[in-house]
This record gives C-alpha cells, structure tokens and sequence, in this order.
C-alpha cells in the first residue's frame, strides 16, 4: 500500500523556504507512530529539512535527479524507483514535498492528512485534491494542542476503487 502523509493548513499551505510552519507535537508524535518500521519516500529537499540526516527506524528513499549519495538513505532517480526499492513494505509512506505529493496522488491508496484549521503564509502548497476518488475512513478532531492554540484534526482517507 502507498500512503500519503501531511500536514495541511486549511489555505493549503504545507511550508514556507523549505521548513515547517507550525510546531504540533501531536501531529509529530502522531508521524512517528505511524511511519515507523516502514519506507518512508521523500524528495531531496524534504530529506535536506530534516537536517540532511535519516529518519530513524525508517529505510529512507531520497528522490534526486542528481547522483548524489545521501548518508543513511538510498537514492531513486523517479517515484516509481522509489516504489520499487520500497517493495515487500506493507505500507510506503510519501512524506513529501510538493513535487512528489503531486506525483503520489495518482498512486496512492491511503492518505493520512493533519488539517491544520488555520491559515499560513507559505511558499509551498499541497496539490488540489479531487475527494471525489477518496472516502474519509477515519477522523480525530482536537480545539487545540498541547502547545498548539489553534484547532487540528487527523484525517485518513483510502482511494474509492
């Protein structure tokens, strides 16, 4: 299974200059839960946010047009290789960023989606969704966070077959 995993403002907005714009910790612990033990698929700018190290108890798959070897990950040149190293993987997470969530949402079968209900200034969106082809299976709504004042929710959606 392919998955999609991110955080959304509710304007679309997922980062601004290649960085988070919102410190959630239930959202981070909620990625670590469910990404864990699994492949996790990212482009290189994404794989460069997080401080060009791997997740840890995750095989890291880092999209690349260069031949650049990254330390503690494997590099794919296209999402299908990426998809292909991942093989065997019950579940494969695409953790971003815009370019490879664009490609993704043609393959996936699952989406894991923190809608942030507040508006943010960024310089990066998330791709516009057609929710015709996803069916909302699962929904935890929260007013606020630990540390977060604002409203949040965790979506999951699976593909209409």
């Amino acid at each position: 299974m392919i998955s999609i995993i991110v955080a959304i403002a509710q304007n679309g907005t997922i980062g601004d200059k290649n960085a988070l714009l919102w410190h959630i910790k239930e959202d981070m612990r909620f990625f670590r839960t469910t990404t864990s033990g699994h492949a996790v698929v990212m482009g290189r700018k994404t794989f460069d946010s997080l401080g060009s190290k791997p997740l840890p108890k995750r095989k890291n798959i880092v999209i690349t047009r260069s031949d650049r070897e990254f330390e503690g990950a494997f590099a794919a040149h296209s999402l299908e290789e990426a998809v292909r190293m991942a093989e065997g993987d019950e579940e494969i997470f695409i953790i971003g960023g815009a370019q490879i969530y664009r490609e993704a949402l043609a393959i996936a079968d699952r989406m894991y989606i923190t809608r942030v209900e507040r508006d943010y200034e960024g310089d990066t969106v998330f791709p516009e969704i057609d929710y015709n082809h996803w069916k909302l299976t699962d929904e935890e709504r929260h007013e606020r966070g630990e540390e977060y004042e604002w409203p949040f929710a965790f979506l999951t959606y699976d593909r209409v077959r």
